[in-house]
Formats: structure tokens, C-alpha cells, sequence
């Protein structure tokens, strides 16, 4: 590694700051769709009761739910990532020296970046593939469909993007020795991690009733 020592070589530095900044807008994307979702559970209440006491309905539930459920997944994935919350079995690799961790968390985040990559050139060419044919959906609102799979791909795209910038600071940061950083930065949460979320989430809520 050059430089003084314990220092971070320039190139591993401005990757950092830019996997920073991709992980703020991951981040407000996926407070976008978390109240896409809130207000997705407002419109089938609505329908619901619409339904019930007025006899009527939109007719179109299921479309719109299931829109906002798809876009929604696709756009919270990139935030999941950096927030290490993904669903993985780590039986043996966590009982391993970092020496031999920390390239295997590289490997698996190659496979990650290369299937990202896949979905996402698959998700533009469907939504070329719906243009080009002018489609619609079947239900009574006849939403172009270029419209709905365009804000998936978006997110499926974000993500591609997330794990090409996590991947590249991976491989600088390995070829940097600093196999310790990139554990924090790939590995698994721990114990200590969750409880620090839990505990600045108490803390966010005593903050929002002294408001």
C-alpha cells in the first residue's frame, strides 16, 4: 500500500465517497417506496370500503398493488445492500480469518454484480419489448406498461449500479490490505450492528414525541 502508513490509497478514497453518494439517493429511494407502500395500503382500504358500503370499485386493485409492490422491492434493493440487510446463510465463512473472508465476500459480491447486471439489461429490454408492441394491461385503467416496468428497471438498475461501486471499492480495498474494512464494509451484521439500529431507532422515536 502506498502512502503513510494506514492510509487509504487516492483511488479507494474517491470510491468511497462515491459509494456514499449512491448510497444517499438508495437511500431516498427507498423511503420512496416505503410511502408508495403506505399509500398503496391507503388505496385498498379505500377500495375496500368503497366496495362494501357504496358498491363501487376501482377495478383496478390488483394492477396498482401489484405495481407498487414490484417497483417497490426494486427500489429499496440498492439501500438493502449498503444497509448489509439482504437474507444470507453464513454458516462456515463467518468462522474463517478475514484473511480468507474477505476475498470470499468479494466472490460472492462479483456473482451478485454480474446477476445484477443480467436482470437489469433483461428489465430495459422488456420494457423496449412493451414500447415497441404499445401494451397495456388488461384492468380498467389500461396502464401502458412501458410505464410500471420502466420504474422497475430504474430499480433494478440503481442496484446494478450500487454493486458495481461496492464491488469496485471491494477490490481496492483488498489489493489495499485492508481486509478488516471490507469485512465491516460485506459481512454479515452482527449483534452489535442490530443493536445499534434498534437503539437509534428508540432514540428517533423519543426525538419525534418530544416534537
Amino acid at each position: 500500500m502506498s502512502g503513510a502508513a494506514g492510509a487509504s490509497p487516492a483511488p479507494l478514497v474517491a470510491v468511497r465517497a462515491l459509494r456514499r453518494a449512491v448510497a444517499g439517493a438508495a437511500s431516498v429511494m427507498a423511503h420512496i417506496a416505503g410511502w408508495a407502500y403506505f399509500a398503496c395500503a391507503l388505496f385498498m382500504t379505500f377500495d375496500i370500503v368503497a366496495r362494501a358500503f357504496f358498491g363501487f370499485s376501482s377495478q383496478a386493485t390488483v394492477e396498482v398493488t401489484g405495481y407498487t409492490l414490484a417497483g417497490g422491492i426494486a427500489w429499496a434493493l440498492a439501500h438493502t445492500l449498503f444497509r448489509r440487510a439482504h437474507i444470507r446463510v453464513d454458516v462456515f465463512v463467518n468462522r474463517l480469518p478475514v484473511r480468507l473472508r474477505a476475498p470470499l465476500h468479494v466472490f460472492s459480491l462479483a456473482l451478485l454484480t454480474a446477476m445484477a447486471v443480467l436482470v437489469g439489461w433483461a428489465a430495459w429490454d422488456l420494457v423496449a419489448e412493451s414500447e415497441l408492441f404499445n401494451a397495456h394491461d388488461n384492468s380498467a385503467l389500461r396502464i401502458e406498461m412501458v410505464w410500471p416496468q420502466g420504474v422497475w428497471a430504474f430499480g433494478i438498475t440503481i442496484f446494478a449500479i450500487a454493486c458495481v461501486v461496492l464491488l469496485l471499492e471491494s477490490v481496492l480495498a483488498l489489493h489495499a490490505g485492508q481486509g478488516a474494512a471490507l469485512d465491516g464494509l460485506l459481512g454479515s451484521r452482527t449483534l452489535e450492528d442490530e443493536t445499534e439500529e434498534a437503539l437509534e431507532a428508540v432514540a428517533m422515536a423519543h426525538e419525534g414525541e418530544h416534537r
